[in-house]
């Protein structure tokens, strides 16, 4: 049988980059953990992103603002970099509202209790003139992988739509190098980089999908009308707990059987035995 790694270890480079190393893998197995790891890391996890944009006097992409630096486009692109971690499944509207000089970042955002920003230090606008009013509404959904904005999609006037990064992975990177186990010397190890955008840590981002892995195997293989090794252990314990049982009602009966074995040995029938 093929021996299953033996340890994985965690190196913490910051609070959203940690260093992975998955040891003696079977030979050729570096790849296929690494590769699948990869890509569920990339596109499966659950995340938040700007789907939407509304800004006051702005009706379209390709406007300027009077009074802002960056034309509306860098602002859109801007904005599409913020990363809200989202504490609910319905869709939520973070507010900016700014007046005056000022280089506006992601921390002039109104608080939301469902939302947090993990990136508030992020340049959104600089504005250059102290009467300018600066008003922008975001629309912040939850989804997986990425998502196209659908142009053909109708939308009220002045809202724009925006592609979705919804993932939270910015980087993930893997090696896979030779190692020595026993006397072989042809083992893998996995160095996993992963880097997150702070609303998950790493080690949550690699457990969430691990669990996706393992459940779309665990499914395929019962699909299959194997006989899963929980349900056999389930069955195992119960076959124990029945002998124990069982065991235990004769331990009790052993006692009765005995008194009444001995009364009988002693009554009337027994001493008109003795008689005879």
């Amino acid at each position: 049988m093929i021996p299953l790694p033996t340890s994985i270890k965690s190196k913490k480079v910051s609070d959203n980059l940690v260093i992975f190393e998955i040891e003696s893998l079977y030979p050729g197995y570096g790849v296929t953990i690494g590769n699948a790891l990869r890509r569920v890391l990339l596109s499966s996890l659950d995340g938040a992103a700007v789907t939407e944009v509304k800004i006051k006097n702005v009706p379209h992409e390709f406007a300027t603002l009077p009074g802002v630096k960056e034309d509306i486009l860098h602002v859109l692109m801007n904005l599409k970099q913020l990363r809200f971690k989202i504490f609910t499944d319905e869709p939520q509207i973070a507010i900016l509202k700014v007046k005056g000089e000022k280089k506006v970042t992601g921390k002039d955002f109104e608080k939301n209790a469902e939302l947090k920003l993990a990136n508030p230090e992020l340049h959104i606008a600089t504005i250059t003139d102290k009467n300018t009013e600066f008003e922008v509404e975001v629309k912040v959904e939850k989804g997986t992988g990425y998502r196209f904005h659908d142009v053909t999609d109708k939308k009220d006037i002045g809202v724009i739509g925006l592609d979705a990064v919804f993932t939270p992975i910015k980087k993930v990177n893997y090696t896979v190098e030779n190692m020595r186990v026993g006397k072989r010397t042809d083992f893998d190890k996995v160095i996993l980089e992963v880097e997150t955008d702070g609303t998950i840590n790493p080690e949550e981002a690699l457990g969430e999908s691990l669990s996706i892995l393992i459940s779309h195997f665990s499914f395929l293989y019962e699909d299959m009308g194997f006989e899963s090794k929980e349900e056999k252990v389930v069955e195992a314990k119960e076959e124990i707990e029945t002998v124990e049982e069982i065991e235990e009602i004769e331990t009790e009966e052993k006692p009765k059987k005995a008194k009444k074995a001995r009364s009988t040995n002693s009554g009337p029938a027994a001493a008109k035995k003795k008689t005879k």
